[in-house]
């Protein structure tokens, strides 16, 4: 039986993107990302907790993020990972989905859909502890509920006027999200290391 090989290669790896250079090549939403860096708050618990995961016998040494820069997912929760990681001085690279598809396979949503970002965390030697894809779930509920509501308040509105209205209802979630995200990365972690 052959073992799968992963395109994630410790030299691989290492060529992905800094988030400085990360931003310094970007094109686009410069401003968000710097928006959602200010607003990446994390706390003393969670820099408690990343520094025990660090610790743990096959803890998390590593972050790969797969993204690109026009996604609001991505603006508003790289900034979070990158926090997690100056935090507690975890490695981490990002990977521009779109020129990088072979990474981009390896960690598909439901295994069919490249949805972003892909926030993976890995052990020193780069074997994977666990991924976390897109969103947090109330993310999702609160979206869902927002885009519904749009929908029925407004059902003579073209495409633009009703894009225009979820993003400004959207907006005041952003930062709850960002947190919730930190919240789901923890959890994860303590499953799949079996932190107590």
């Amino acid at each position: 039986m052959t073992e799968n090989k992963s395109a994630v290669t410790p030299e691989r790896y290492a060529s992905g993107f800094t988030y400085a250079n990360y931003i310094a090549q970007i094109t686009v939403n410069k401003d968000r990302f710097a928006q959602f860096y200010d607003s990446a708050k994390i706390s003393p618990s969670d820099i408690d907790f990343f520094h025990k995961a660090k610790q743990a016998k096959n803890g998390v040494a590593k972050i790969m993020v797969i993204g690109e820069d026009w996604c609001p997912d991505v603006y508003r929760g790289l900034p979070a990972a990158v926090r997690v990681a100056e935090a507690v001085g975890l490695e981490l690279r990002i990977f521009p989905r779109d020129k990088n598809t072979d990474i981009m396979n390896e960690f598909l949503n439901q295994g069919k859909y490249m949805s972003i970002p892909v926030v993976v965390f890995f052990t020193k030697d780069l074997k994977e502890i666990c991924r976390w894809i897109e969103r947090p779930d109330s993310a999702n509920t609160e979206r869902n509920q927002i885009v519904e509501q749009v929908r029925k308040e407004m059902p003579g509105a073209n495409e633009q006027e009703f894009r225009a209205e979820t993003t400004k209802r959207l907006a005041p979630k952003q930062v709850e999200w960002q947190k919730m995200s930190v919240i789901e990365w923890r959890k994860t972690i303590t499953e799949k290391l079996e932190m107590k």
